[in-house]
């Protein structure tokens, strides 16, 4: 069975689910072939991400000229075809607020990954994530190409459905996938009932070397741990409020910040107009190994988030054993549960964001212990890469029969 798995960019730092996915797939039996709609602009730490890096052709790396080229030949050499996918991608750019070009643009990328697809015997193509990508491989279908799926995680998908066609992409694809059953309670509100059997919950799953190795024992000293890119929607200004009313209170908590992002030069100021240099610091970017060194340092994770899918950090974070306070948004209630492996907050709520942190350092360690094992016990049973790979391989096997007519 031979398989495409597309992605806007791919490797990223923040995309290492998605490599431990294929790689998952790989070691069941199923050849995976990697593509890119755009280069990765952000360095990467991982040196497994360097080697799928090494493995991943990129669709615009050929130049705006052999993305023409590969349009034209596609327009003589099957006219009609074509033509479907042109007026399709004239009618969905007009309804988005991306714009007529880059639907045409999305258009001669199909033309270059169909070619690759016919040339590398890929008889299914899927696509992560249900924006831009999902939009190619629409296209490479009505071209004639492979089916397609495509796993949606959210927020994006959702707050921006009509701007991403996301009914008309539920009905054209072959299947599809959602991280978390909020997911898919989501995915059943853009299509009709007649659609909603072909959507389906496969979760993301947490890496071997998280949930394989020996739990580390809980540091005497309460620190906190936040893993992701520093975004308005990740909350992470809140958490630093918040950290700042403890310590007028009398209380400190020390936090480690891994990720990088567009509010980071915010969060500096932040953290300086609190008085929290000592206790916050902002790491960057780590590859997997560090994230679990760090989780194995905290006492907790913590992610204030404002919108999120389901995150894998979570996951990761159990498999350390190690308790969450997490918002109650999104798929996050479907694996963090207050008072049996973590915590839930109202989303945006400094004051309840407080009171949560201020549990964290009055719970004793042996019951933070106590809810990092059960967390683990969960992630264990619903989120081993090695039963999640099969589950997506069953859902891939009737479409990789070579048929793409």
């Amino acid at each position: 069975m031979r398989i495409g798995y597309l992605i806007n960019q791919y490797p990223k730092v923040s995309h290492t689910f998605i490599r431990r996915e294929i790689l998952a797939l790989e070691e069941s039996g199923i050849s995976v072939e990697r593509y890119a709609i755009r280069a990765v602009g952000e360095p990467l730490v991982d040196e497994a991400d360097q080697r799928e890096r090494g493995r991943t052709r990129v669709v615009l790396a050929i130049g705006i000229m052999r993305l023409a080229l590969a349009a034209v030949l596609r327009l003589l050499r099957s006219p009609a075809a074509f033509m479907r996918a042109l007026l399709t991608a004239i009618r969905l750019g007009r309804g988005s607020r991306r714009g007529l070009l880059r639907h045409l643009a999305y258009l001669a990328e199909a033309c270059v990954l169909l070619d690759w697809t016919r040339r590398d015997d890929v008889h299914h193509l899927h696509a992560q994530f249900g924006t831009n990508s999902a939009t190619v491989a629409l296209l490479v279908r009505i071209l004639h190409g492979p089916t397609f799926s495509f796993t949606v995680h959210g927020p994006e998908e959702f707050d921006k459905s009509a701007e991403w066609s996301l009914r008309e992409k539920i009905e054209r694809a072959a299947f599809v996938v959602a991280i978390s059953s909020f997911g898919r309670g989501q995915l059943y509100r853009q299509c009709s009932r007649q659609h909603w059997e072909k959507i389906h919950v496969v979760p993301c799953g947490v890496d071997g070397a998280f949930l394989h190795e020996a739990v580390v024992p809980l540091p005497a000293q309460r620190s906190l741990l936040v893993v992701g890119r520093l975004s308005e929607q990740k909350g992470q200004l809140l958490l630093v409020e918040a950290l700042g009313r403890l310590k007028r209170q009398g209380r400190q908590l020390d936090l480690t910040i891994i990720g990088d992002g567009e509010l980071r030069g915010e969060l500096e100021r932040a953290i300086g107009e609190h008085e929290l240099s000592a206790q916050v610091r902002l790491a960057g970017w780590a590859d997997n190994h560090r994230v679990k060194r760090a989780l194995d340092a905290c006492s907790a994770l913590v992610l204030p988030s404002l919108a999120e899918g389901l995150p894998v950090v979570i996951m990761e974070a159990f498999a350390r054993g190690r308790p969450v306070l997490a918002t109650h948004i999104a798929g996050i209630p479907e694996l963090v549960e207050p008072g049996r492996n973590g915590w839930l907050i109202p989303a945006g709520s400094v004051e309840a964001l407080v009171l949560a942190l201020g549990q964290v350092l009055d719970t004793p360690v042996e019951r933070l212990a106590e809810m990092g094992r059960r967390g683990r016990a969960d992630v264990a049973e619903r989120h081993a890469i090695e039963s999640v790979a099969p589950r997506l391989a069953a859902l891939f096997a009737p479409y990789a029969g070579g048929n793409t007519a």
